[in-house]
């Protein structure tokens, strides 16, 4: 917060934030609101869950010369932060199944938040202009739902793949599309 010990030179743009989302302001400080800390406390568990898959890649991951992988981006796009890594067995099913959880995790907790504002008829963002709205909370927090839900369906990909590739069923049945369809017999 303004006049902590840390907000100069760390959180100086966070004075902003506080302004545009009470929830993270004086305000909801003063009210004795919970709801911040424990939000802070779940991001310390999302951050140990990318920190852990981003630390199963790099450890058993080997690194490739071609991308693999869905959603895999390109060298040429992000450079050496991108590079190709293949891993596999137990290791790679645990990486999977963490960074699941955790874009879950992301998106779950964002939703909520958004839920919250909804409910309580804006109490913390409703103070914004529509352009401050829009540029200063709805997309950096949209953003918080649209890389979650991408990775929840590149990652979900994978476990079906897996699972299905487990049970002996062929590859091209691995796809949420076909698992949800409903097949006449």
């Amino acid at each position: 917060m303004p006049g902590g010990s840390m907000h100069w030179p760390f959180f100086t743009p966070y004075k902003l934030y506080g302004q545009v989302d009470y929830i993270y302001g004086f305000p909801a400080l003063e009210a004795g609101n919970g709801f911040t800390s424990a939000q802070g406390v779940m991001n310390v568990a999302e951050s140990l869950g990318y920190v852990a898959y981003l630390w199963l890649v790099w450890r058993f991951g080997r690194a490739t010369e071609e991308v693999e992988g869905r959603g895999a981006p390109s060298f040429k796009l992000v450079g050496w932060f991108g590079e190709a890594r293949s891993i596999g067995g137990a290791e790679a099913g645990l990486a999977v199944l963490i960074a699941f959880t955790t874009s879950a995790l992301t998106f779950s907790k964002t939703l909520l938040y958004w839920l919250n504002e909804y409910f309580s008829g804006f109490a913390n963002i409703g103070q914004n202009d529509a352009l401050s709205l829009i540029f200063l909370w709805i997309i950096p927090n949209g953003l918080w739902m649209v890389f979650p839900a991408y990775m929840i369906y590149v990652f979900g990909q994978e476990l079906l793949e897996a699972l299905a590739i487990a049970s002996g069923e062929p590859m091209s049945t691995a796809s949420v599309g076909n698992i949800l369809a409903i097949k006449n017999e």
